[in-house]
């Protein structure tokens, strides 16, 4: 997968992306990453890429231009690789959407996402979906925002990683590069972490345990000592069920629980947490 991020600040970036799993992953050839650097198409003896906004207001804004330059870069840049798979044979493997032929704007061609407070908010499936992707765009703006006129253009998302305002796109747009990294096939030594993680099935992960068996007074749950892998399996759902419950009741709203699962939410709530701690006897 190939992560594009239009950016101010491509070191912060880069900086933040190429350690751990995804500096590892874009080392194999698994990603690539890189961070264009939007003064580059900035034609002024400054290199400068704001201005007043028409009709006043606090701050500066993002000028179209360069940023629809530096978008079109990166178009280029994907259409010539496609074309190049294309001619050796590999146009059939292309992962992800072309929006050419639902927008018949060519600037519209590749998924291309504006991180803004004002967009929908990234979450798992979100993640999910965007990882089908071959070539992903991401735009960071900053100072009070982008001149509207080169969004309508060229962006195909808005997305947002909450309710809260920060100083630029660029670490939203980093948040988003691991997330959806993650889920690329081989990214993960174990593919099955990704299965597991915190938000499949819109549940909590459970809790976790290594050496000493005990610590501070605290035993590992005796349950993931047996060997007894069916019950191992069911200590673990039951876990997650009941985290979910306790930090983040808003999640069991798009879950579906069967009648057991319910059965031990009702039971946490009697009981309290000493009954599904693995140690009860």
């Amino acid at each position: 997968m190939n992560f594009h991020i239009l950016t101010l600040f491509p070191e912060m970036v880069m900086n933040g992306l190429n350690t751990s799993i995804i500096g590892r992953a874009v080392n194999a050839g698994l990603l690539s990453i890189e961070a264009v650097n939007i003064r580059d198409y900035a034609f002024n003896k400054h290199q400068s890429v704001d201005d007043y906004p028409y009709g006043g207001g606090a701050g500066m804004l993002m000028q179209a231009e360069p940023v629809y330059l530096s978008h079109k870069a990166v178009s280029e840049k994907i259409r010539s690789r496609r074309a190049g798979e294309s001619m050796s044979g590999n146009a059939g493997e292309k992962r992800g959407s072309d929006h050419t032929e639902q927008n018949s704007q060519p600037a519209k061609q590749f998924r291309t996402v504006y991180l803004s407070p004002q967009g929908k908010v990234f979450d798992q499936k979100m993640a999910e979906e965007l990882a089908g992707e071959e070539d992903l765009i991401l735009l960071c703006g900053h100072y009070e925002g982008i001149d509207e006129r080169v969004l309508e253009e060229i962006v195909t998302d808005y997305i947002s990683i909450g309710d809260y305002v920060l100083t630029g796109g660029e670490l939203p747009a980093m948040v988003m590069v691991d997330a959806i990294s993650r889920l690329v096939p081989g990214v993960l030594h174990n593919d099955v972490s990704a299965e597991f993680e915190s938000f499949q099935d819109n549940l909590l992960e459970y809790p976790q345990y290594s050496r000493p068996e005990e610590w501070h007074g605290k035993k590992v749950p005796r349950v993931l000592l047996s060997g007894h892998h069916a019950n191992i399996e069911k200590w673990r759902r039951e876990q997650s069920v009941i985290r979910t419950y306790e930090r983040r009741p808003d999640l069991l709203e798009k879950c579906e629980l069967t009648e057991e699962e319910e059965k031990w939410i009702r039971e946490w709530n009697q009981t309290g947490r000493q009954k599904n701690d693995g140690n009860s006897t």
